[in-house]
């Protein structure tokens, strides 16, 4: 029998959570959930895993407790899940850039060469592309596995970098963002897990400490 969440005893709690999120996500609120954590349970240990793909497997077979990302009609059924934040793209150029210079217009942004995130490797498999208007052409001159590169290029070439404005925050500092001069779409990311997990006392507390850390402001 679990026990109830009050019961639950976090100064004597001895466990290992493994979360499963893309980067970015975890440079931008993992210290912060290290932080809470570690304040109310010294003994929990937390290991963030890559998301190379959107399938739920990891979940199902116990190899993950936590998963961030977008609800897709892929993922099981079955999970549980919860809305942490919304969030919206953006553009990221280096400071100097050319598009640094003023309001960025849908001709420049569509002339400049792109850095795009993709798993695949394919251009037309940008993990941006669905909340961008469909007649958005760009001049892709990079592929990439991630946000943290896309980021990285853009801050040391002429690249334009596209992202999720707050799961980048933190990696974004010191460049010139900007709003997509285009109709963009905004997406909830959220938190998923198995539901043998729902009741678990200390899943519930890790579950309550991750949404308080994405709804607190980046200090």
């Amino acid at each position: 029998m679990l026990r109830p969440l009050e019961r639950l005893d976090l100064a004597t709690l001895v466990r290992t959570f493994t979360l499963r999120t893309s980067d970015g996500f975890v440079e931008c609120f993992g210290p912060r959930l290290i932080a809470r954590m570690c304040a109310e349970a010294p003994g929990v240990r937390i290991n963030f895993l890559q998301k190379p793909d959107k399938a739920s497997t990891p979940l199902r077979d116990g190899r993950v407790d936590l998963e961030t990302g977008v609800v897709e009609a892929s993922h099981g059924p079955e999970l549980r899940t919860q809305a942490l934040f919304r969030d919206r793209l953006i553009g990221v150029v280096r400071e100097g850039h050319p598009l640094a210079r003023g309001k960025v217009t849908v001709e420049q942004y569509k002339a400049a060469r792109h850095v795009v995130v993709s798993r695949s490797g394919f251009e037309e498999d940008a993990v941006e592309r669905p909340f961008l208007p469909t007649d958005l052409a760009r001049h892709v001159g990079s592929v990439v596995g991630g946000f943290a590169v896309a980021v990285s290029l853009a801050r040391n070439s002429d690249l334009v970098a596209t992202v999720p404005e707050r799961h980048s925050e933190i990696l974004r500092e010191g460049m010139f963002s900007f709003p997509i001069p285009a109709a963009t779409t905004a997406f909830t990311v959220s938190m998923l897990w198995h539901p043998r997990l729902d009741a678990d006392p200390a899943h519930r507390w890790l579950r309550e400490c991750l949404r308080e850390v994405c709804a607190a402001k980046a200090i």
